[in-house]
């Protein structure tokens, strides 16, 4: 299968979205209505807190990863430098997220190596400089001569987030349907793996593991969830679900638990199509379940992060967004 075919199919399964959820019928605060906070970026894609407070995210297709002020919007290139694919001609493949593990960057680099027509590596960068990285990790390699039970047509697979735990790191492989387990000595192992359900951003609180899953095609709402794992889980269960293609989650005060989703996916359309402007959602995730929605007409999420009562959301189109989620006026 050439790269072309391969990355029209493989978009499909991870240009997210959500289909409208009958989960919660409360409309969204105006106390929470998003305010743009920065604009400009080369395309956004995964994002984390950095050491220094601020918000860092990653722009796959010119290779940068970006510092954002999380109080003035002040955009900053914080490296740049990193793989991209040049036979998509950077529009898809590159830095898929960002992490920092004991003050050091590192960056999650996909979709970049020959079996998809790059001239790169798969796997985990660290970053040593402003215009330096290393590859410390090579996931896709390894992915390769460990085959997935699943049916896939990208050897090298596409690992979509990843998450500092013990040390390394969580990987989610949204096309290998797995959860790595990745040491900074370049182990790696299948920490859970999974039927073809599309694991998407992943959460640490303490040993237990959260994960947003997208389903597969046709992103039916009952296969869009939030499920959770420990160290030692060989299945996963659900937290809540009816919100199909979800693509991040993250935890705030008090250990509350949110989840993004990018919109609606325009059913009938061509393979890879994106979500429909305008209809991403921010969910919180009720204690029995429910998910309600805290923002909608987002366009085109794909992460977020939570600093104190204030989520910072990016979009695929290299804007970042706040809600507040302390509006003392909406559903609680």
């Amino acid at each position: 299968m050439g790269p072309r075919r391969a990355l029209v199919l493989l978009s499909a399964v991870l240009l997210l979205v959500l289909t409208p959820s009958t989960a919660s019928a409360h409309h969204p605060s105006r106390d929470r209505e998003p305010q743009l906070l920065a604009s400009g970026l080369s395309g956004g894609f995964g994002s984390t807190i950095g050491p220094d407070g601020a918000l860092y995210v990653t722009e796959p297709s010119v290779g940068e990863i970006s510092r954002i002020d999380p109080r003035t919007g002040e955009v900053t290139t914080f490296a740049s430098g990193l793989p991209t694919n040049v036979s998509t001609g950077g529009a898809f493949g590159g830095a898929f997220d960002v992490a920092f593990v004991g003050g050091t960057a590192y960056a999650l680099v996909t979709f970049v190596s020959e079996d998809v027509g790059g001239t790169f590596l798969d796997g985990i960068y660290r970053i040593d400089g402003p215009r330096t990285a290393t590859l410390v990790v090579d996931i896709g390699t390894w992915a390769a001569a460990h085959p997935p039970t699943t049916s896939f047509f990208v050897p090298t697979g596409v690992q979509y987030a990843f998450e500092p735990y013990k040390g390394g790191f969580l990987v989610a492989d949204g096309h290998h349907n797995r959860v790595y387990r990745v040491g900074l000595d370049a182990s790696i192992a299948v920490q859970i793996a999974f039927e073809n359900i599309v694991p998407t951003g992943l959460a640490v609180d303490g040993r237990t593991v959260f994960m947003a899953q997208a389903g597969p095609v046709p992103h039916l709402p009952e296969n869009g969830k939030v499920v959770t794992f420990g160290p030692w889980s060989t299945t996963a269960t659900t937290v809540a679900s009816g919100a199909p293609l979800m693509v991040d989650v993250e935890l705030g005060r008090g250990h509350q638990l949110y989840a993004l989703a990018q919109g609606v996916w325009p059913l009938g359309g061509p393979e890879g199509s994106p979500a429909a402007p305008d209809t991403g959602q921010l969910l919180r995730v009720g204690r029995h379940g429910s998910l309600e929605v805290l923002a909608n007409a987002l366009d085109q999420p794909v992460s977020f992060q939570v600093i104190r009562g204030t989520a910072y959301v990016v979009t695929l189109g290299g804007e970042v967004w706040t809600v507040d989620l302390d509006g003392r006026h909406g559903h609680r």
